[in-house]
């Protein structure tokens, strides 16, 4: 059956931009390992999920809807109002690539992890952070 448009709203309301659940099964897994960062830093370009300021490593927890993951196949599966929601996510993902480039431009390591990747394994995704810090 499909939704009211008020149950829509109500559903995307609900989505949050800080400490998501993908953000937070991170963040746990780094502090555990005593790896002390900031979160949400407004003043560098793109606000990371996560930095390393002083190593100047940005970390980004992106969700599969909002940045486009297997975008040419998952776009067809949007049924209502596609012409905003396929407009808007490609302008994520543009977004994206400009804030990659700005922070690499500037000596940032930049490095995005997928929610399923984090969900999936989180200490996988937390030895790479890790290893990227130790070089640094």
């Amino acid at each position: 059956m499909p939704k009211t448009i008020e149950q829509v709203h109500y559903n995307m309301s609900r989505i949050h931009s800080k400490n998501t659940q993908i953000e937070l099964i991170l963040r746990k897994e780094l502090w555990s390992r005593g790896l002390h960062y900031r979160k949400n830093v407004k003043n560098i370009f793109g606000k990371p999920d996560i930095a390393f300021i002083g190593k100047k490593i940005a970390i980004f927890c992106d969700s599969e809807f909002w940045h486009g993951y297997d975008w040419e196949h998952r776009k067809n599966d949007i049924k209502t109002n596609k012409e905003f929601w396929i407009s808007k996510i490609e302008r994520n993902m543009e977004r994206d690539k400009e804030v990659n480039t700005n922070l690499k431009e500037q000596g940032w390591i930049v490095l995005r992890f997928w929610g399923k990747q984090i969900r999936k394994n989180p200490s996988e995704c937390a030895d790479l952070i890790e290893n990227v810090v130790k070089s640094r």
